[in-house]
């Protein structure tokens, strides 16, 4: 078998036959993909983390929790509130899961 340095592909080999690593894989990507939205629309928006807490009506470290890839504890009230602020909505998707078979 070829090797690989592709991390995903790497991965999804050491996950593949372990549905509780493969869910909590997943869990940590979804984290990571809220905190760098987050991140985003904050910076593009020209705030710091204190001045969108301000708007929020929340402090600092709150934002900082919220835009850190290892926190669990987002919450759809709080990214509403954060995506009103910024002139945006929140859009949840619902797709089916698809497993690819290894060559």
């Amino acid at each position: 078998m070829a090797k690989t340095s592709d991390a995903i592909k790497i991965i999804d080999k050491i996950t593949n036959s372990d549905s509780e690593l493969q869910a909590l894989v997943e869990e940590a990507s979804i984290n990571a993909e809220v905190a760098q939205l987050i991140y985003e629309a904050r910076t593009k928006a020209g705030l710091t983390q204190k001045q969108l807490a301000e708007l929020v009506g929340t402090k600092q470290p709150v934002i900082a929790r919220l835009e850190d890839a290892d926190y669990e504890g987002h919450s759809l009230s709080m990214l509403q509130k954060i995506a009103h602020v910024l002139k945006q909505r929140v859009v949840i998707q619902l797709t089916p899961i698809e497993h690819e078979q290894n060559a």
